[in-house]
């Protein structure tokens, strides 16, 4: 919606993805908006040092959204946005990654329409693209995968019920965002309907920032090799043979990979 369509009274709402971590990976549109805001409404996951760019008298208000600690419950969220646009303020609403990617944005914009409030959406790179080439694994390689899926590995009800069938198949790559506390159902599934056990698999935390980590393993080995590690969200896992172009292709490494 152009926010040429709205009265002077009302302002508006963009919906900023601030990409996978690494500050430098955001949009040049997404940091102009962050600096003109009148208020920044922003998640946990978001670029590090981002909030360095937005305006000293502009208002930001943290919303949480860790697994299973939400600070601010989804629809308080969603009348939050409202209420400040009718506040006549420019609202950037940010959040990690992209968000029409596992960020809620399509919830939260429905919301925004159903009151007549104008908004905006400015992509970002998406945790998956920019975690997996900041870890050498290309998501797509014509010797390895040609097809991609993004999966949530949490469900709205807290469940990890999905189309297992579908996600268990060769000659793909498969990335769950959020599923790092139901990996080891993850893995065990993958292989209970057709992957062998030695399947490659990965996780990336903290992909793109200087506190980046890799495990290399496979579906066998992966759950225990990350809850040796330590790993916790914000992760990323990874299933696909392209795993095992990580040992040639890795070019970052903060810190090295763990097999």
């Amino acid at each position: 919606m152009s926010p040429t369509n709205h009265s002077t009274q009302t302002g508006i709402v963009y919906l900023v993805g601030s990409g996978p971590g690494a500050l430098d990976l955001l949009t040049v549109r997404a940091a102009r908006l962050i600096g003109e805001a009148d208020a920044v409404v922003h998640d946990h996951l978001i670029a590090d040092g981002v909030l360095d760019l937005v305006r000293s008298d502009a208002q930001i208000i943290c919303v949480g959204k860790k697994a299973s600690n939400h600070t601010v419950p989804q629809d308080e969220l969603n009348l939050l946005l409202v209420r400040l646009a009718r506040e006549g303020k420019k609202v950037v609403r940010l959040k990690g990654g992209d968000p029409f990617i596992f960020g809620r944005g399509g919830e939260e914009i429905e919301t925004l329409f159903e009151f007549g409030i104008p908004f905006e959406v400015v992509p970002g790179v998406t945790a998956a693209a920019g975690c997996a080439a900041y870890a050498g694994i290309p998501l797509t390689h014509r010797d390895h995968a040609q097809t991609v899926t993004f999966a949530t590995g949490h469900l709205k009800d807290g469940s990890v019920d999905l189309d297992w069938e579908a996600l268990a198949r060769l000659n793909q790559t498969v990335v769950f965002y959020m599923g790092i506390g139901g990996i080891s159902e993850i893995c065990r599934q993958m292989v209970a309907y057709g992957l062998p056990s030695t399947h490659p698999a990965a996780v990336v935390q903290n992909g793109s920032t200087e506190r980046q980590r890799v495990v290399i393993a496979d579906l066998e080995t992966l759950p225990a090799k990350v809850a040796a590690a330590g790993i916790t969200s914000p992760a990323l896992i990874i299933v696909g043979t392209v795993v095992r172009l990580h040992e040639k292709l890795a070019w970052y490494a903060p810190e090295p990979a763990l097999r």
